[in-house]
């Protein structure tokens, strides 16, 4: 069975900054690509950036070179890293992955979703 444990979320104030890790535990499964995605309050699960294993990744409009994602295929582990954090981006933060498409930019090529992680940041 696949799970994807996450760590690394809390509280922030505005301006700080946040490391999201998440890893893929419990089985030989390796993801072809994994991604963060988010939901706010009353909001619909967006993506933050998704990520091949061989490093190309892509990000959403309003992350504005604020966030960074990496990934070690070694460990099957995906980070994120959240520079400049603001109020808008408090949310809880999910680790995904996928069994067939190499960058799961959107919930639909999504196999396996983290628990998430909240984030919250005050201004």
């Amino acid at each position: 069975q696949v799970h994807l444990v996450e760590s690394g979320g809390g509280l922030v104030q505005a301006g700080g900054s946040l490391r999201l890790s998440c890893i893929v535990s419990g089985s030989d499964f390796r993801p072809t690509g994994m991604a963060w995605f988010r939901q706010r309050a009353g909001k619909e699960r967006e993506l933050v950036a998704a990520i091949t294993r061989g490093g190309g990744a892509v990000y959403g409009d309003y992350v504005k070179r604020r966030f960074t994602i990496s990934n070690d295929n070694a460990k099957e582990s995906v980070y994120l890293q959240m520079n400049d954090l603001e109020p808008e981006d408090t949310a809880v933060y999910y680790c995904a992955a996928a069994r067939l498409f190499s960058l799961p930019a959107t919930p639909q090529r999504v196999d396996y979703w983290g628990q998430g992680t909240q984030v919250t940041v005050s201004s």
